[in-house]
């Protein structure tokens, strides 16, 4: 505290005294007039007075603080001092005029002093007008009788942060637990600047991981780089006046792959003779990770090896003759050492010894012997071999027998392996494309085509105690009857058939029509998880026609299942079912009949309504749905919204495309043709449109002209026209609409778009010769209301036109058949037929998934092997400071419309790739994949592609 302070004085009732001490003292001092001389009283008054209390001096109680000017706001200066009978601001030794001060007074109600309060603003232009090395400074000078004192030195400066950093972070790659410094000198301000680290947007805070370390200078430390440290960083300084950002510095952390351990040596590919040995390794110890270095060495070796040939053995010669015995033979002998059988030859072939007469027939012998001679003309020695022989022959039938019925016991035991198939097999076995052979079929859009091929006839039929379809060879123990489960109960003779020609397994219902549709059992693992809601009519109840369905059990190394000649799949990728749970999985396209259509008010449905299912299933990565719509994309006139129906049946919306968020739980790949859903929620599934204003959309319509097949007997003829969707499902619906009625398809079906205009679609009939023909049409035309077309919710519409011919003699029939929006578009029909004739089924074009199999289990239903997947993956899932990651693969395969998706997911690459699956289903090739790579310089892995893969 500036200035020198009194001692504090007497207590306030000696101040009220001091007025009337000094009122007495004027009187006796005055002058005559007032009173007696002041000799008179000197006797009495005393020699001295006492002194009044002395005042303090004043004491700040809030003293001026520094300030900052942000910006042209000024800044306010306070001081309060108590006793103070003034107080006044000095700035820069010069007095702040009395006008610019706010004084306030009060009195403190402890110790009854005087209390004051000054504020002073202080502008920038002030500040700015001083010149100097010196700093605009203030102080406060408060007064009482007793003095004064002075506060402290506040200081005004100008605030400001300049915009360019001194220094910034820079982006590195660095290995494993290896320790990284980013530095970061802030810009230069007034106050200085505070500086924070942001890690992918959010703030480091070192106190919550001891890993991070912020250093007095604004460095981050990384003590030990962790795989999870792979992230964006950026330097955010800020003070009073403004917040700055660095530019944002990519750290990634890159794992350099491993050797592990060589394997055993293989067996000699010689049988005989030099031969090769083969040992491996795999760089997976670590797997190298973030572009880390790749091992270096060979991957295999190889030595040479020579595996001893096998020698037959081959007979010594005879030995000398032995002397005459008395059987009149002699024997002599041989061994197989010329050479030896070694290293697994074959042993000599013969008898090892032999005996003959040896007097020629002019040995004496008894007349037993002699009678035994002429009774069995053959020689002691014939006759001995006779036995051998008998011997021999009865021992080689009996070993042919014993291995006979051991090859038929292992085929039987095999066989019923076989068709009792568990579905870890089913998922394991190396199913492979070019094993489907599809039946053959010349026209798979015949009208009466050929009855399908019987699949049953090679398969085995099993009745009894139906057990979970597990690895029974190697958890026996976990077999678990299900004849007793409720699952069961409404299928008391459920039978199961199991191919022997693929994997795929498939559960048949029996034949006597007490149930309308049978129930998909959920063929599942002990614990592998809830059991469907028998709520859920529509989740897991499959019909009966099997050309609008596909099934097959699926574990963790997942498959697809398509609806042939539909356009409708789903792609379940390795990793989506967890290990150890199989699921019966099953794609159903629901019949007009039995659904209700997503569209409602204006909008109108693009495809089929498609259930998948299990609905109840837990799903670890999203699956692949693919339908098709027939909504015309040249322009962007539509707003498309994918739904799903709820178990009473209402439609509920899950996104609409171009307005997805992060609680967005699928994607939506749009397509000319077809729309993918990336979805980790099966059920039932349908796309809807609307017109996004103020232009209207289109749709894709096909029209068929079907007349009757067998030759007319009458003179009424009739033609049926058809406006379906352009989708395969729905001419496929037409055609077998028509084969039932006994019609027949004239010519391809004709394209035609139709508007959202409100007008309806009129058909009529020109050019009949009405020499021989006449219509039964009253009018002129035929229409078929807009919003029947524009909903998508009927049934398969047509007109009929009937005519008549004069007699039964006229056969040939030539007309148009006009069909056209009322203001829009249309299609004309040149008929020429014969009515008399057999017309032969014409055959549409086919949808392009006519010859793919309607499921495919385990790796053989991909196209893109597992090995260059992970390659991929391991490439492009973490980002990169140059921007080649899987954020730039999306852009090259035309998946980028929102990646915020794809950014949640564990692997952004394999969702990716899982995609480019389901939407090279018919193509099927690689060429656009490494195109791609290509483009991004990943040129290690177009090496693994070329390699491994089929470019």
């Amino acid at each position: 505290m500036l200035g020198v302070r009194a001692q504090r004085g007497p207590g306030p009732g000696a101040l009220l005294l001091l007025p009337v001490l000094l009122l007495l003292l004027l009187l006796l001092s005055g002058p005559s007039g007032y009173g007696a001389d002041a000799s008179d009283y000197s006797e009495v008054l005393p020699d001295s007075f006492p002194s009044a209390a002395a005042e303090p001096l004043p004491e700040f109680q809030l003293e001026p603080e520094d300030a900052f000017i942000v910006k042209n706001r000024p800044v306010q200066l306070r001081c309060r001092a108590s006793p103070a009978t003034q107080i006044y601001f000095k700035c820069n030794g010069e007095w702040v005029n009395q006008n610019d001060h706010v004084t306030r007074e009060s009195l403190d109600q402890i110790t009854g002093l005087v209390v004051r309060e000054v504020d002073i603003s202080v502008s920038r232009t002030q500040v700015e007008e001083l010149f100097g090395l010196e700093d605009y400074w203030c102080q406060c000078v408060a007064w009482s009788s007793a003095g004064t004192t002075k506060s402290r030195r506040a200081y005004v400066r100008i605030a400001y942060l300049r915009k360019n950093f001194e220094q910034e972070p820079l982006g590195r790659e660095v290995r494993l637990e290896q320790e990284v410094l980013l530095q970061c000198r802030p810009p230069e301000g007034i106050p200085p600047a505070e500086v924070d680290w942001l890690k992918n947007e959010e703030t480091i805070d070192p106190a919550l991981d001891s890993n991070f370390l912020v250093t007095v200078d604004h460095d981050l430390i990384i003590k030990q780089a962790r795989l999870s440290d792979t992230a964006n960083y950026t330097c955010v300084a800020r003070n009073v006046v403004a917040k700055r950002r660095s530019s944002t510095a990519t750290l990634i952390v890159y794992v350099s792959g491993g050797w592990s351990s060589w394997t055993e040596w293989s067996e000699c590919n010689a049988k005989c003779g030099r031969g090769w040995q083969r040992r491996t390794r795999s760089c997976t110890n670590p797997a190298p990770l973030n572009g880390g270095a790749f091992c270096e060495g060979p991957p295999f070796q190889r030595i040479t090896c020579t595996t001893l040939c096998p020698v037959d053995g081959g007979w010594t010669e005879w030995a000398k003759w032995s002397a005459c015995g008395t059987e009149c033979t002699h024997w002599r002998s041989r061994e197989c050492q010329a050479p030896p059988p070694r290293n697994g030859g074959r042993h000599c072939v013969g008898n090892m010894m032999e005996s003959k007469n040896c007097t020629e027939g002019l040995c004496s012998r008894n007349k037993k012997v002699s009678i035994e001679r002429e009774s069995h003309p053959l020689e002691p020695g014939a006759g001995l071999a006779v036995y051998a022989g008998l011997v021999g022959a009865l021992l080689l039938c009996g070993v042919l027998l014993l291995c006979v019925g051991v090859l038929a016991y292992r085929r039987s035991c095999r066989h019923l392996r076989s068709d009792i198939t568990d579905s870890s097999s089913a998922l394991t076995a190396a199913f492979h494309p070019s094993n489907y052979k599809p039946p053959r079929q010349d026209n798979p859009h015949l009208l009466h085509p050929s009855a399908p091929p019987d699949l049953t006839a090679t398969a085995g039929s099993f009745r009894g105690p139906l057990f979970s379809l597990q690895q029974s060879a190697v958890d026996g123990h976990h077999k678990i009857p299900m004849t007793t489960s409720p699952l069961l109960d409404p299928l008391p003779s459920l039978k199961i058939k199991v191919y022997n020609s693929s994997t795929l397994s498939s559960l048949e219902l029996p034949g006597d029509g007490s149930s309308a549709d049978g129930e998909i059992l959920s063929l599942k693992a002990v614990g592998a998880g809830p059991r469907p809601d028998p709520r859920d009519t529509h989740g897991y109840t499959l019909p009966r026609d099997p050309g609008n369905s596909a099934s097959a059990t699926l574990g963790c190394l997942g498959g697809r299942l398509s609806v042939p000649s539909t356009g409708v799949s789903l792609l379940v990728p390795p990793g989506a079912i967890p290990q150890g749970k199989f699921y019966e999985m099953y794609l159903i396209i629901n019949k007009w009949e039995k659904t209700t259509s997503p569209s409602e008010g204006s909008q109108t449905a693009l495809g089929p309504v498609v259930s998948c299912g299990p609905s109840g299933m837990l799903l670890s990565r999203p699956v692949v749905l693919t339908l098709p719509h027939c909504a015309q994309l040249d322009s962007p006139d539509w707003t498309l919204t994918l739904k799903t129906q709820n178990h009473q049946g209402d439609w509920e919306e899950v996104l609409t495309a171009g307005e997805e968020s992060f609680s967005s739980p699928c994607y939506l790949q749009i397509e000319e043709q077809s729309c993918h859903v990336l979805m980790e929620q099966l059920g039932t599934y349908g796309l809807a449109g609307r017109s996004a204003p103020p232009r209207a959309a289109c749709k894709r319509l096909q029209l068929a002209l079907f007349a009757p097949r067998a030759p007319c007997l009458s003179l009424d003829y009739s033609l049926r026209i058809y406006c379906t969707q352009d989708t395969p499902h729905a001419l496929k619906e037409v055609l077998e609409l028509e084969r039932s009625l006994g019609g027949v398809l004239l010519e391809d079906p004709k394209p035609l778009l139709f508007k959202d205009s409100y007008h309806n679609l009129r058909l009529s009939i020109h050019d009949i010769p009405h020499s021989h023909w006449r219509s039964k049409l009253l009018a002129k035309y035929q229409e078929i209301p807009f919003y029947h077309i524009w909903s998508g919710s009927q049934r398969p519409l047509h007109c009929a036109f009937s005519l008549e011919r004069g007699s039964l003699a006229v056969s040939q029939l030539t007309c148009k058949i006009c069909v056209r929006q009322v203001e829009g578009e249309g299609q004309i029909f040149q008929l020429r037929t014969d009515i008399q004739e057999t017309l032969p089924p014409h055959s549409p074009l086919p949808s392009g998934d006519t010859c793919v199999p309607s499921s495919q289990v385990g790796p053989y239903a991909f196209r893109l092997p597992a090995s260059i997947r992970h390659k991929i993956c391991a490439s492009l899932d973490a980002p990169s400071a140059r921007g080649c990651d899987w954020r730039l693969l999306a852009h090259s395969l035309g998946f980028d419309r929102y990646l915020n998706y794809f950014a949640t997911k564990p692997s952004p690459t394999g969702v990716l790739l899982d995609l480019w699956e389901a939407c090279h289903q018919g193509d099927a090739d690689l060429v656009s994949l490494a195109t791609a790579l290509e483009e991004m310089g990943k040129s290690e892995v177009l090496v693994v592609m070329t390699t491994e893969g089929d470019c």
